[in-house]
Parts: structure tokens; C-alpha cells; sequence
């Protein structure tokens, strides 16, 4: 997807926002950075696929002809101001084949307000949990007595690449697309379908505490699928407001393949994916919805299927998009997915302080592609539940965003904060 010519100029950007009890001091972050690239050239190479048939892939020079991510800083008075400018920050599409994939602002929200670091990269550099990583290595460099990245670091940085012989990673990759394959017998519809001419990426973010609920629904609540199940409501919802077709959901849901509780490889998109289906009407039963998506994750684990889904992402590197859509039926009419849901879960306690401030919040805020046009994010900072609705301006309305948003609160039980 990362240079589908259909989608020149839309923005593939994702940001991460932390916001932290003082002013960003930039030349901390610019020094974190110049000795990030003595070890790590990733943040200052371009995208290129060498050939027409070739693998698309980072390229980097040698170290004298890196230069450092941009920095830039802006001032801001009220808090719209300071969203304006997130929001024209996750609109400015970056292209990878010109410029470094990763660039930051600061923003001063005035005296006593603190500041807000923004971390905004491409998409198919690194995922969100990759984003944290980077924060976290930067964090670690800002300490002039901390070991230079210089002095082999790489497994923090690069996946393993897999040991399996390119037979046997073939065999599944084919598996994947015999699966992909049958996923929508009737094609998807999004929002995004009724776009023209896709306007800006716009976002919302709202942040809300979770009370003491009896314990088996606070576990219940914190897995994806019931969050899932909570968007698909909303969902159906502003189908059925809008007139959209009554067609199934489906969605990719990401699975992190990192060691759990290890942070992994920060660069590369460490994902797999599980790809979730549902009728609309079985959103107006959540819990029991929210157990049919759980089987049917337990189901593509047992079979290998998610496995499968990893393998083949790795062979799609050397296939433009346009084969890649060919060779799925249900996707002739442009659609791909219903919509984008994602939880990030917790930003690292080991951040609790970042260049120098303490953060009061962070949260992630991915563009969503013209096409589904709409997606609901969520992550934990703290004692903070994020949820981030990102959309194309068009796709939806701000009441439906508003609408989204509560439906997810009350889903949910969480409560404003006081």
C-alpha cells in the first residue's frame, strides 16, 4: 500500500502525542537523535523498490550523508490551536521516496500549560508499539552516559529475520491467500465509499477514567474483542443512519509479534493480523458478539491462520497493491475493509519522565486511508483511556464522530474525569 499510485498524496502518516508537564526542549531531542543515527539509520532512509518487480524496501546511505529527522517547533494559545495543529501535522502526507520517514514537533502551549511532543512517521516504517520503542531508545540517549547505539544494538532496532526456508514460508503465504480469499463472500462497504474526492484526515481525542468495576468485566472489557464488539455497534449504528448497505464487517485486527513482555524490534511493522467478521445485526448483542469475535480469534490461532497472515506479509513487499487486490475478488469495487479498530494498550511506565518533563498523557492518532475513510483507536497512559476516532473529512460527519465517541464511553462504562 505504500506507494499505490491511486492514493498519491493522501496522508499514510501515524503520530504519537505526548504531553508533558514543561516545555519540549528540542536540542535534548535533537542530540538523542544525532547519536540514534551513530547505530540506527532507519529514521533517515527513503523507501525504494529498485525495480518495477523488485522488493519495496528501506535504503539508507552511509552515516555522513544521514541527516536528522526535522525538527520543528510552533507556539500555541488555546486548545484548538494546539488541535489544528496536530491535525495539519497528521494530514501532511509524508512521501518516503524524498524526504526522512520521521519527523517531530514541539508544541508550547503557553506559560504554566507545559508542551506537546509530537512524533509523526510512515505508516510501513514501524508500527505504533514501534513508535513507543523509539520514544523510549531516545528517551535513554537523551543521558549523555548511556551507552551509544554505535556499540551494537541492532536486535533492539531490526526483527530476526525468520529461519524458515523460503519452501516452507511459500507454503504459507499461499495458505494466507487461499484464506484471504473466502473472507467476504458479499463485499464490504465503508464510509468512505460515498468520497468523491477525499477531503483532509481530521481526529477526535477524549480521554475518560475507568471507575472499579467487578473484576470479570473489567477483563472482558480490556480485551479487543469487547472493544470491537463497542465499535461495531457504532458502527452499524452510523450505517443504518446513512443508508449504507447492510453488508458483514470486516476488519483486520493486529497481533503483535513481539515476545510478550519483551519490547521487541522497534522498526518493521511487527504485526500480524486476524481478520474479524460480523453481520451488523449481531451488534445489538454486545457481550455475545464480544464472545463470537473471541472464538473466532482462538480459531485462527489454533489453526496457524494468523501465522500464515505474517508470512504473507513478508512476500507482499515485492507485489504493487494493484496485483494484490487482482487476486481478491471481493475487493473489484475498491473496498478493502469495513473500517479500522486498533488498541495500542499501555505507553510504557518506563516513560513516566521523557527529555527532561514528566507526561500527563500520551496517545497514538493513525490516519485512516480514504477507503474505509474511518477507524477508533484506543491506548492507556496512566490512569487515561484514550480513544481517538481518525476520518477522512467527508466520509463522516462531526456528529457522527461525537456520536461514535459516546457509544464507545458508555460501551465501555468509563466516566469523564473530574
Amino acid at each position: 500500500m505504500a506507494m499505490h499510485s491511486s492514493w498519491k498524496g493522501a496522508s499514510n502518516n501515524t503520530a504519537l502525542v505526548v504531553e508533558l508537564d514543561g516545555a519540549v526542549d528540542s536540542a535534548r531531542i535533537e542530540r538523542s537523535l544525532v547519536r540514534l543515527l551513530d547505530g540506527c539509520p532507519w529514521p533517515a532512509s527513503r523507501l525504494r523498490r529498485r525495480f518495477p518487480w523488485g522488493k519495496l524496501s528501506w535504503v539508507a546511505g552511509p552515516r555522513g550523508s544521514l541527516t536528522v529527522p526535522p525538527l520543528r517547533r510552533r507556539a500555541a494559545v488555546t486548545p484548538s490551536d494546539v488541535h489544528r495543529l496536530l491535525e495539519d501535522e497528521l494530514d501532511l502526507a509524508i512521501d518516503p521516496r524524498r524526504e526522512p520517514p520521521l519527523r517531530f514537533l514541539s508544541i508550547d502551549r503557553g506559560p504554566d500549560a507545559g508542551g506537546v511532543l509530537v512524533m509523526t512517521w510512515f505508516h510501513p516504517l514501524m508500527d505504533p508499539r514501534g513508535g513507543q520503542n523509539l520514544l523510549g531508545h531516545l528517551a535513554d540517549f537523551d543521558d549523555p552516559a548511556a551507552p551509544s547505539p554505535a556499540n551494537g544494538h541492532a536486535a533492539a532496532f531490526e526483527p530476526a529475520r525468520d529461519r524458515r526456508s523460503l519452501r516452507e514460508r511459500g507454503r504459507q503465504a499461499r495458505r494466507s491467500l487461499e484464506y484471504m480469499r473466502t473472507l467476504a463472500p458479499v463485499p464490504p462497504v465503508s464510509p468512505g465509499s460515498r468520497l468523491d474526492a477525499p477531503g483532509r484526515v481530521r481526529f477526535r481525542h477524549a480521554g475518560f477514567v475507568e471507575p472499579d468495576p467487578p473484576r470479570g468485566r473489567a477483563r472482558a472489557t480490556r480485551e479487543i474483542s469487547w472493544r470491537l464488539a463497542v465499535v461495531g455497534k457504532a458502527m452499524a449504528e452510523l450505517g443504518r443512519r446513512h443508508g449504507l448497505p447492510d453488508a458483514p464487517f470486516l476488519l483486520p485486527i493486529s497481533v503483535d509479534l513481539r515476545p510478550k513482555g519483551e519490547p521487541g524490534a522497534t522498526f518493521g511493522n511487527r504485526l500480524a493480523f486476524h481478520f474479524a467478521r460480523f453481520a451488523p445485526a449481531q451488534t445489538a448483542d454486545v457481550p455475545a458478539l464480544a464472545r463470537h469475535l473471541r472464538r473466532q480469534m482462538a480459531d485462527a490461532v489454533r489453526d496457524g491462520q494468523i501465522d500464515a497472515n505474517a508470512v504473507a506479509m513478508e512476500f507482499l513487499h515485492y507485489r504493487p497493491l494493484s496485483r494484490m487486490l487482482r487476486a481478491l475478488p471481493w475487493t473489484s469495487r475498491g473496498e478493502i475493509f469495513s473500517f479500522n479498530c486498533a488498541d495500542v494498550t499501555d505507553f510504557p511506565a518506563r516513560l513516566e519522565r521523557c527529555f527532561g518533563a514528566r507526561v500527563l498523557n500520551a496517545y497514538h492518532v493513525p490516519a485512516v486511508l480514504p477507503r474505509p475513510g474511518i477507524g477508533v483507536f484506543f491506548n492507556r497512559c496512566a490512569r487515561w483511556n484514550n480513544v481517538v476516532v481518525s476520518w477522512i473529512d467527508g466520509a463522516v460527519s462531526d456528529d457522527d464522530v461525537t456520536r461514535i465517541v459516546d457509544g464507545v464511553r458508555e460501551g465501555m462504562g468509563w466516566i469523564a474525569a473530574s
